[in-house]
């Protein structure tokens, strides 16, 4: 039987394209990350891998007119948000991404099956724009991830 989450009153974790939408109002995700991160209060998190995922693509030349100084101090005012939480890794990368390791296929995979892999362990949904996470994750793992539109 498929693990479901129900999504009313579980616990998020943000992949990077989520944080850097809701905190870029010039991003083309923007108005879909907002109204989601709106719509209720919700009890949501990142990981180490998100924290620094954000601060890199926020500040690439090609999509941030941040200094890194900038989005740090941006990343800190998120922090503040209602619900936020921290979700420290401990395991390691084989071990979360085990149960749907046969349907990783590629390098840009590595990172997303790692969230998915925390998200999993956390019974929590990983909240994402890719649309590939829904094959990683599988039936079985499904209500593991909410892909915004």
């Amino acid at each position: 039987m498929p693990r479901r989450t129900i999504l009313s009153k579980a616990r998020f974790l943000l992949d990077v394209n989520v944080l850097v939408a809701l905190a870029d109002e010039e991003h083309e995700h923007h108005s879909p990350a907002m109204r989601w991160f709106s719509a209720a209060k919700r009890d949501w998190g990142v990981c180490p891998l998100t924290e620094t995922g954000f601060v890199r693509v926020a500040t690439r030349c090609s999509a941030g007119r941040r200094t890194i100084q900038e989005v740090i101090a941006v990343y800190e005012e998120m922090t503040r948000f209602p619900g936020y939480r921290f979700w420290p890794i401990a395991e390691k990368w084989t071990d979360l991404v085990k149960p749907f390791a046969a349907r990783l296929f590629g390098h840009n995979q590595i990172t997303d099956a790692c969230l998915l892999g925390l998200a999993v362990k956390e019974n929590a949904v990983l909240v994402t724009f890719d649309q590939g996470i829904r094959f990683l994750a599988g039936q079985q793992f499904a209500g593991n991830v909410l892909v915004l539109p």
